[in-house]
């Protein structure tokens, strides 16, 4: 199974804040997902992102690959 950690939009219209996940990178971006590692609120000031770089470190380390949105987010 290929494994990604990528974005999952949740909160309501106009309104969003993500959650970082580990998903089959052939779900969709609202589909099931194995893990919930992080969390990312770009409507708050400042921006809040924090993630379980423990987590993080796990799933990368068993092969999952990052999208380029979560590489930038926590590159900070």
């Amino acid at each position: 199974m290929a494994t990604v950690i990528r974005l999952t939009r949740m909160g309501r219209k106009k309104k969003p804040f993500y959650r970082i996940v580990v998903t089959d990178s052939r779900k969709r971006r609202d589909g099931g997902w194995i893990e919930s590692i992080g969390v990312y609120n770009p409507l708050a000031q400042p921006v809040y992102v924090k993630v379980n770089e423990e987590r993080l470190a796990y799933w990368k380390g068993v092969g999952a690959k990052m999208s380029e949105r979560v590489e930038k987010l926590t590159a900070k």
